[in-house]
């Protein structure tokens, strides 16, 4: 379903100094599969899902998603505006700090993409309120962020994520903020969602123990992606 090949990255820092943090990256990663990444704090695990997930640009190398160029000979094969919307229907991510509108509901958490992509408020609350059941969550529809747990904020970010039926899901570091208890059923909750949905999900995180709960898990080290040995 997506698969990279020979990915490089690199950033000039102060204008001289040559930081180079992706050395090629090659990934393969099949329909409803979880591929967790494991490594140290700044080995290149964000960078990775951010080119994974067209936020940024790579050096050289290529993607391709269901068969697809999205990027080769250093450009990407879409224009902006195609890869805006490529991101919003194909894509969805979450992150360690789940970014919940504060003066919002979960339900209106959940809903608001569809909504303002499509004008159509009802089907978009019907939809939320359908996913957030599937996390578990239908009592707390109307409860603001503040009002949920550490646990259940991220959980709504799921479903957020989950809102426009992705292909693809990308999270970076998504329990880094939770006990673990809640950081284990975090991810019990997307190898099954992984599986119902047939989502894929790449996961990047330092906890190698869930790591471990993933099809796959692999370590990123010096900018390379390899099977970790745990």
């Amino acid at each position: 379903m997506l698969e990279a090949r020979n990915i490089t990255k690199a950033y000039t820092i102060a204008g001289r100094q040559h930081l180079e943090i992706l050395r090629g990256i090659d990934l393969k990663v099949g329909m409803g599969e979880m591929v967790t990444v494991v490594g140290a704090s700044g080995s290149g695990k964000t960078t990775l899902l951010n080119l994974l997930g067209t936020l940024d640009t790579p050096d050289s190398g290529e993607i391709l998603f269901d068969g697809e160029h999205l990027f080769r000979e250093k450009k990407y094969t879409l224009s902006q505006k195609a890869l805006a919307k490529f991101r919003n229907r194909k894509i969805g991510f979450v992150f360690q700090f789940h970014h919940l509108l504060s003066d919002f509901s979960a339900l209106e958490n959940v809903a608001m993409a569809e909504f303002i992509a499509t004008g159509k408020l009802p089907a978009a609350k019907e939809r939320a309120t359908e996913l957030l059941a599937t996390l578990g969550l239908s009592d707390r529809l109307d409860h603001l962020p503040s009002e949920l747990s550490g646990g259940e904020q991220q959980r709504v970010a799921i479903a957020r994520a989950l809102m426009n039926d992705p292909r693809l899901v990308l999270a970076d570091e998504p329990s880094g903020n939770l006990d673990s208890r809640n950081s284990r059923m975090l991810y019990e909750l997307m190898a099954r969602l992984s599986k119902e949905r047939k989502t894929s999900f790449i996961i990047v995180t330092h906890n190698e123990e869930y790591a471990s709960l993933a099809d796959r898990c692999l370590q990123m080290q010096e900018g390379l992606l390899s099977a970790s040995l745990s």
